[in-house]
């Protein structure tokens, strides 16, 4: 297998009251370079991408009652860790023929960035997701 990924594009992070950390995440140093929302069943969402660098952290607040469950998690609250790829048909190709297991039918587009991004998540063996996004 050919898989070309480029380097770890994000770290995903659900939380609980986004403009607390986004404040805490400015004081670590990182800027807030993009702040969007999303849909997820019939509610809103919000997300921000928190940027040091060439680090890249995606915080993001679910709806209720999607917060709840966020709120509940006793360890740890990273939710997946994101690949960078040109070309997110190709790798999703890949991926299908090499028997991953593929969350999504297909990469699935949102609204991020200036021309928004292309995405896809396989589940590890420990059902850990990860991401392979191509910023359009």
């Amino acid at each position: 297998m050919n898989l070309k990924i480029n380097h770890l594009q994000h770290v995903g992070i659900p939380v609980t009251d986004i403009e607390s950390s986004e404040k805490f995440y400015q004081r670590l140093g990182f800027e807030n370079v993009m702040t969007s929302t999303f849909k997820h069943d019939r509610d809103e969402g919000r997300v921000m991408m928190m940027q040091h660098g060439n680090m890249i952290i995606e915080l993001y607040q679910m709806p209720e009652p999607e917060l709840t469950e966020i709120r509940k998690r006793a360890n740890g609250k990273i939710d997946h860790i994101a690949f960078d790829v040109d070309d997110i048909d190709e790798t999703f190709a890949t991926l299908k023929a090499n028997g991953f297991r593929i969350v999504e039918e297909a990469p699935v587009y949102l609204g991020f960035w200036k021309n928004g991004c292309k995405y896809l998540n396989i589940l590890g063996p420990d059902d850990e997701r990860l991401e392979f996004c191509q910023i359009l």
